[in-house]
């Protein structure tokens, strides 16, 4: 993310020439470029990187492939019991 700039000398010349008092027009400029810097670290807190994106890929994959196992063994067992249960019903209407 590249940083924005926040021209505070430029503002405080807009505030004046709008008829703003010197004083109270630099510590809007003072404020405003506070305001500027916060949301621009908040934002860097709360953006993932790449590193977070590869853990999170990871971690998904590993997940996925034990679901996999998992649904394997019950469609095994799945089949398994439904092969003896045919046998069964065989083996009782002969």
């Amino acid at each position: 993310m590249t940083a924005a700039t926040f021209d505070t000398l430029g503002y405080f010349e807009k505030l004046k020439a709008a008829g703003v008092p010197e004083e109270q027009a630099k510590v809007q400029a003072a404020a405003f470029r506070e305001f500027t810097v916060i949301q621009e670290e908040n934002a860097r807190k709360e953006l993932a990187t790449k590193v977070d994106v590869v853990q999170a890929e990871m971690r998904l994959a590993e997940k996925i492939e034990a679901n996999k196992h998992e649904v394997l063994k019950w469609v095994i067992g799945t089949m398994v019991a439904q092969t003896a249960l045919i046998v069964a019903v065989m083996a009782f209407l002969k």
